[in-house]
């Protein structure tokens, strides 16, 4: 198994699942959001023996995602 660690932005400190190490970027759902988290190094402790593989993220940015009663939304 591997973990993100995640640095910056509102999830500052989070450790995560990762469905592969060898992702360049997580885009996570955040309220009414999503954050972009950019790959910020080489991944750690990937042997058998010194636990779970860590990958670290820094914060990158925050996309809006849909607003209720956003005239500007298609579906609006």
């Amino acid at each position: 198994m591997a973990l993100a660690r995640l640095h910056g932005g509102p999830l500052d400190g989070q450790v995560l699942p990762l469905e592969s190490p060898d992702l360049d970027q997580l885009i996570l759902p955040f309220s009414d959001a999503q954050l972009v988290y950019d790959r910020a190094g080489e991944a750690a402790n990937t042997g058998d023996a010194d636990g779970p593989t860590e990958v670290p993220f820094r914060f990158a940015e925050e996309e809006q995602g849909y607003i209720p009663g956003d005239d500007h939304h298609p579906g609006a």
